[in-house]
């Protein structure tokens, strides 16, 4: 007779990030094309360039800001960003990606970005959130204060700070090298005031 194995409420994260893997890569070049697509159909309003200004900026702005404090797997990250949520790497990239979108004006660039960002960051937060649970006893207590995604307004208080806030490390966020999304940033930017002028001198030839 075989048995019936009990449903492991972790097994699901396993499978997804199985099939996040896979396909990260395709959904990313998909992504590309499709926004190549969009700014080869459509040019870009100036004024959705300079709204999409008011997401890309913050974005950038967290990601570097948590890029100062966070010590990944060597200790449990509460103070800065981290005490308003517990994912500010994540959320300042989702920023960023609703930017973009929102710079071509682009309903169907919006879907694949945030069917995109479902599929992967899903999984990867809920494994992360079960390697912190596992190693650091304080991460429940923590989670109980600090938001998963949507920052809390005020900063949640650390119990073993005696009233301290963190400092931003430079050296950190240069080990991290998150001036690297500031490049491709200022690269996309690039893409959306250039690129279609150089698609329209490929289409119609020189006049």
């Amino acid at each position: 007779m075989t048995q019936n194995r009990p449903n492991n409420p972790q097994d699901w994260i396993t499978r997804w990030q199985r099939v996040a893997r896979r396909i990260r890569v395709p959904l990313g070049f998909l992504s590309a094309a499709l926004y190549l697509f969009e700014l080869w159909r459509r040019a870009p309003r100036p004024a959705a360039v300079a709204w999409s200004l008011a997401l890309v900026l913050p974005g950038l702005w967290l990601r570097g800001y948590a890029a100062g404090y966070v010590k990944k797997n060597r200790e449990l990250t509460i103070t800065g960003p981290y005490a308003h949520t517990r994912n500010p790497l994540y959320l300042g990239s989702m920023l960023i990606a609703a930017g973009f979108a929102l710079a071509l004006l682009s309903w169907p660039v919006a879907l694949v970005l945030a069917v995109g960002f479902a599929v992967i960051y899903i999984p990867v937060i809920a494994s992360e959130e079960r390697f912190l649970r596992a190693t650091f006893p304080g991460f429940d207590a923590y989670c109980r204060q600090v938001p998963r995604l949507i920052p809390r307004l005020t900063p949640a208080p650390d119990p073993g700070s005696d009233g301290a806030p963190g400092a931003f490390s430079l050296s950190l966020y240069r080990k991290h090298r998150e001036y690297n999304a500031a490049i491709g940033a200022a690269l996309l930017y690039l893409c959306l005031l250039f690129l279609r002028l150089a698609f329209r001198a490929i289409v119609h030839g020189p006049r």
